[in-house]
């Protein structure tokens, strides 16, 4: 990929990174109750899952979810689902000091930190279709497309990684200085109810017709 092509493109990989959406509310949340060293592995597993994407879009797979109505739906509604039981999960969260949980070994390990944040990202055909509509822009066609997919994951994941990570050391640090715990249920429930609203959002939103 030529440099005058890579680089706008790197400037909408930072427009679609601090875009708002459910991977910010997920590195955020991640950020706010396990803290910075911990919760980075979310934004790991929400790199992994644009990879994903970029694989189906790569594939043509996302032309499927794209065109297909059934395909789309089922993905759609996978996400919608995932999303609104991180919410209720989140809700249901315990009211414990910030400054303590970091080393409570009932919180979510980087493991599961890290799936979690691969399903948020993988299942979102949104996300699909966006790329479908994007990346396009920017591929050589005449030109082997293998070498510049891997151009588009690297750039989107390193950008992804900065501003996820940003957002996680932001809520560690000010949301971690919390010590009542009306305080931490009110920040569990604030985060719950985000992740139920992007799952509405999710639900709202409709394929372009093929």
């Amino acid at each position: 990929m030529d440099l005058s092509v890579w680089l706008p493109f790197f400037l909408a990989a930072w427009a679609i990174s601090l875009s708002p959406g459910p991977g910010a509310v997920a590195a955020m949340s991640a950020g706010a109750r396990c803290g910075f060293a911990r919760g980075y592995a979310m934004t790991i597993g929400l790199v992994l899952g644009i990879w994903t994407q970029v694989l189906f879009v790569g594939l043509g797979l996302g032309a499927l979810i794209a065109t297909s109505a059934t395909a789309f739906t089922l993905v759609k509604w996978a996400g919608v689902a995932y999303l609104v039981w991180l919410g209720v999960q989140q809700w249901r969260a315990p009211a414990r000091p910030l400054v303590e949980a970091a080393t409570d070994a009932a919180l979510p390990s980087a493991r599961a930190l890290i799936l979690r944040g691969w399903a948020i990202n993988a299942v979102n055909p949104k996300g699909t279709v966006f790329l479908l509509a994007v990346v396009p822009q920017f591929l050589d066609l005449a030109a082997p497309l293998a070498p510049q997919y891997l151009v588009i994951a690297a750039t989107l994941g390193f950008t992804d990684l900065v501003v996820m990570g940003f957002y996680t050391a932001l809520a560690a640090r000010l949301l971690r200085t919390l010590r009542d715990p009306r305080q931490v249920r009110w920040i569990n429930r604030v985060f719950g109810s985000l992740f139920v609203l992007a799952g509405a959002l999710l639900a709202g939103f409709r394929r372009s017709p093929p």
